[in-house]
């Protein structure tokens, strides 16, 4: 990996370079993306069947589009044992975390006969995108469907693309009957998105669609907002070690290449005080290349967007991460709590050696969806809230009102809205003429 002195024009071209990953810069696809979902729209089933055949290879009809209770029985009983043990471990871990996000409707009454609260309830209906085909992601199955079931959403349907014999993957359709999906449906892409968004014949509109997937599912959630809710537009994955000289780097050097690995587009940022250990850790990295079995994709990335920074201080590798805000961030320092109470921005924050990133993937409990691309910055990985609406409730007596229905009447003026003014002027004309 590329050894770079740390400075502010570092910083600012790496930023430059990162960003230019961003979804939202692949406007060659845009057009095609919008096409498939205007078609979608207007065809329906017809064009759904037609996609999964011109991108999936597979012939899908009215008749088999979705997954029956005997595709998910077979399913399950294709799944190693020892693998399903550990899916419902991990479940559990997520389930657990999730809870504890839960909040409830509030009311807050006072003697002046006023009740101000807010009404929490969670959304009807919820489309989750899986990645599919030859690849099987259970995790980001139960990552999306967990936390909708605990917010208590009643209908969660999930999408998927098929192989080309028509069927799903049997540890993805494990994972979302496990995590408690309400019906599953071989399609995937920007059709799957569309599908979702406006309703087929097949498949029912959904009011919010989370799940990660390519630049064309991206798109086409993009196209889609506003139509009906999403969790994000996702870009491609990232890491970013802060370290110093106490850091083994052999474990760093490992969990870069775990994120490097996911595509060509990954970002794996080492950011350290120690110029010896950048050193270690380049060498370490090259050494584990040779013998990881994504290999071509691991050199393109860190080619790409693999970086080692060596920072005069630790204030100034932790400006640095807070100017990146990475989709995950690792903390292996002397102190590494102290350093996290000074990270404002990323998704999630891994603290001290044994803490990898894989942890977050697969096991611990927090959501593995995460902002990327600067996003954490204001964005925040999906959980329960993600899940729910709220509406906010308001009730005055008729003492309550007048006390204060003068004031109203001169703000509303103010803003020559007189139709707000004479809302509540009427209720108190009797009154306030005699």
């Amino acid at each position: 990996m590329r050894i770079i002195k740390l400075d502010e024009n570092v910083k600012t071209d790496i930023l430059s370079t990162l960003l230019k990953r961003d979804p939202n810069q692949y406007s060659t696809y845009a057009n095609t993306v919008q096409e498939i979902v205007d078609t979608v729209k207007s065809r329906k089933d017809e064009a759904v069947f037609a996609y999964t055949k011109q991108f999936d290879k597979a012939d899908i009809s009215a008749d088999t589009i979705r997954v029956t209770k005997e595709e998910i029985d077979e399913a399950m009983s294709l799944v190693d044992p020892k693998l399903l043990s550990v899916m419902k471990q991990s479940m559990e871990n997520i389930r657990v975390y999730h809870e504890k996000q839960k909040r409830n409707s509030w009311f807050d009454a006072k003697p002046d006969g006023t009740i101000l609260g807010q009404k929490i309830l969670p959304l009807a209906s919820v489309g989750v995108y899986v990645p599919g085909g030859k690849a099987a992601y259970p995790s980001s199955v139960l990552m999306n469907i967990v936390p909708a079931k605990v917010a208590g959403v009643e209908r969660i349907v999930m999408v998927t693309p098929p192989g080309k014999d028509g069927n799903v993957n049997p540890v993805t359709l494990t994972a979302a009957c496990l995590a408690g999906a309400t019906e599953v449906y071989k399609v995937g892409g920007a059709q799957a998105i569309a599908a979702l968004a406006f309703g087929t014949e097949s498949i029912p509109k959904v009011d919010k669609i989370v799940g990660p997937g390519n630049i064309f599912v991206a798109l086409a959630k993009k196209a889609v907002y506003g139509h009906v809710s999403i969790d994000s537009i996702a870009g491609p994955s990232e890491i970013l070690v802060i370290a110093d000289e106490t850091a083994n780097p052999r474990y760093v050097a490992a969990d870069l290449l775990s994120q490097a690995e996911h595509d060509e587009l990954a970002s794996a940022i080492l950011v350290t005080t120690s110029a010896e250990l950048a050193e270690q850790v380049s060498k370490e990295v090259d050494t584990f290349v040779q013998k990881l079995s994504r290999k071509e994709i691991l050199e393109k990335s860190l080619e790409n967007y693999g970086y080692i920074l060596v920072a005069d201080s630790l204030d100034e590798a932790i400006d640095t991460a807070n100017a990146i805000a990475s989709e995950h961030l690792e903390i292996v320092t002397k102190n590494p709590f102290e350093v996290m109470t000074k990270i404002r921005n990323a998704g999630a924050i891994f603290i001290g050696e044994y803490s990898s990133e894989p942890l977050g993937d697969y096991f611990a409990g927090p959501n593995h969806v995460l902002p990327t691309n600067g996003t954490a910055k204001f964005f925040s990985p999906l959980g329960v809230d993600d899940f729910i609406k709220k509406s906010s409730i308001i009730y005055y007596s008729r003492e309550a009102l007048e006390k204060v229905h003068k004031e109203i009447i001169a703000f509303a003026e103010a803003e020559q809205l007189t139709a707000h003014a004479n809302s509540i002027r009427v209720r108190f004309e009797d009154a306030d003429n005699q």
